[in-house]
């Protein structure tokens, strides 16, 4: 397990750079966090360690945001509005996780039996001085 602590959005960001270096083709990360935590300012770091340029946002409404102007293209799913896995599958986007990119879920507890067992998690949590601390389930 992995912790960061973080106390601006700037070192939150800053960290998801640093990961982006390590993570190879295929990576699939699962974030978990409550609303404001930090989950979008990770993907804009990692985002930004592959080079990719340009607005970050969470794909809510869209559920799925491609970027492919990076070393690696980058997936980020949100999946608060799926219902179940078959609805995911409909979907079409299984293949993008088992692709050549960097998957970024959101929510990603929803399709856990659909996602590879080398999934790398990070959990943000907001603690009551406004810090962030950042959890990862493996170090890579």
């Amino acid at each position: 397990m992995v912790t960061f602590h973080s106390t601006r959005p700037e070192d939150t960001e800053n960290w998801g750079r640093i990961l982006s270096e390590k993570l190879t083709a295929g990576a699939v990360i699962g974030l978990t966090g409550s609303l404001g935590a930090g989950k979008s300012v990770v993907t804009r770091g990692i985002a930004r360690g592959l080079g990719i340029e340009g607005p970050i946002t969470s794909p809510t409404y869209t559920l799925i945001s491609e970027y492919h102007q990076g070393r690696l293209s980058l997936y980020h799913m949100d999946l608060y509005r799926i219902e179940d896995p078959e609805e995911f599958e409909l979907l079409g986007a299984q293949e993008l996780i088992y692709g050549q990119g960097i998957c970024i879920i959101e929510w990603y507890q929803l399709i856990e039996d659909l996602l590879p067992e080398d999934l790398i998690i990070i959990d943000l949590q907001i603690e009551q001085d406004g810090s962030r601390t950042i959890r990862m389930n493996k170090d890579l």
